[in-house]
């Protein structure tokens, strides 16, 4: 082959590549996730679900949003919502999730949730709710006269939330394992009774109505605990604000709760030891926060004593807080801007709301609209 034939070979070959990647950057997989507005966001909720967003939106097609309803499954204050929940929405952005990469929005913003979560409803048995762990022990904690039914049907909210947006991969903790599975079980029992065939004689396109999403699970040591009990879970819900680091806790509160925080009577510092989960807990913090490896902590940490050690994880929490700290009183200081993200967010995501609905609608019988 002479040497302009080769040019045109590579011509060819160049723009068949530019041409086909803007097609599989709309092929790329997608993940939706979401944090409740109740309660201050805490180191848990930061460590465990946003700042894992913040790589994920790099290589996925992403959709964050405030889960609003799933807040009102216990009881809360009605003025503090929406406050909330545009603090909520603040943080993720001070965090660092950027809107040219993820749609950043409200679930109660986009109507076809509730409306997806009715149908999909009416194909949930009710012994798969009855089998919830989630449930039972927030029923029994809340006694069984002041409990809601949406208590009860809050994981079909969660599917509903997963598979309008066609979710490929969802990021999920250990507590919320099963809820996945309903969902998962949930899309495949849809499929099943409306999809295929059925739908296709009803004038839609047949196949399957949902994908059926992945469980992506955080890297380990993502799990933070109590800073009064090393065995229990970070939680907004904890009586004790000892218990968690909130993300906008100012510098002297973080030291303060550091100061008093839980710890045991063991010379030295050491991962994974059973016998001193607080231990673990805080090592585990500082590693997260640090960004260094678990060799590089224990090699650093490994002939401290507590207070030397409390002393590097306060000074550590304070510099890598403290830019989201700056970033969020921006952002919540220009409502206008802030009330922009919101609505964008919003459009786009219920574009792909809108057509799963529809094909949901046509798929179970429904009248044209």
């Amino acid at each position: 082959m002479d040497t302009m034939a080769l040019v045109s070979v590579a011509a060819a070959v160049s723009r068949s590549r530019s041409q086909l990647f803007p097609r599989l950057l709309l092929f790329r997989k997608r993940i939706v996730s979401g944090v409740q507005p109740t309660g201050a966001i805490h180191l848990g909720n930061y460590l465990g679900a946003i700042k894992t967003w913040i790589e994920l939106q790099n290589s996925y097609d992403t959709l964050f949003f405030i889960v609003d309803l799933h807040a009102i499954t216990l009881p809360y204050d009605t003025q503090q919502l929406s406050k909330a929940t545009r603090n909520t929405a603040a943080i993720y952005l001070a965090c660092g999730v950027d809107t040219s990469k993820a749609s950043v929005f409200v679930q109660s913003h986009v109507r076809a949730d509730v409306e997806l979560m009715w149908l999909l409803s009416s194909a949930t048995p009710i012994g798969w709710l009855n089998r919830m762990i989630q449930f039972k022990e927030k029923s029994r904690k809340a006694g069984d006269e002041n409990v809601g039914v949406a208590l009860l049907t809050y994981p079909v909210l969660m599917a509903s939330d997963i598979l309008l947006y066609q979710s490929d991969l969802v990021p999920v903790g250990e507590d919320q394992k099963q809820h996945l599975e309903l969902t998962r079980e949930l899309a495949e029992r849809v499929n099943y009774l409306y999809g295929g065939r059925k739908w296709k004689k009803l004038g839609g396109r047949g196949g399957a109505i949902f994908k059926v999403p992945e469980p992506l699970i955080p890297p380990a040591g993502a799990r933070v605990m109590s800073l009064t009990d090393g065995l229990s879970k970070m939680s907004k819900s904890a009586p004790s604000d000892q218990s968690r680091i909130n993300l906008l806790d100012p510098k002297d509160v973080i030291a303060n709760k550091i100061k008093r925080c839980k710890t045991d009577s063991f010379s030295g510092m050491e991962f994974d030891s059973p016998e001193r989960p607080e231990c673990n807990n805080l090592l585990s913090i500082y590693q997260l926060i640090s960004g260094k490896t678990k060799e590089e902590v224990a090699q650093e940490c490994q002939d401290m004593n507590w207070g030397t050690f409390k002393t590097l994880l306060t000074d550590a929490l304070v510099d890598h807080l403290h830019p989201i700290q700056v970033r969020h009183e921006e952002i919540i200081s220009d409502p206008a801007y802030l009330d922009g993200v919101l609505g964008e967010g919003a459009t786009k995501a219920a574009a792909i709301a809108d057509a799963t609905l529809s094909n949901v609608y046509q798929a179970m019988g429904f009248l044209y609209r």
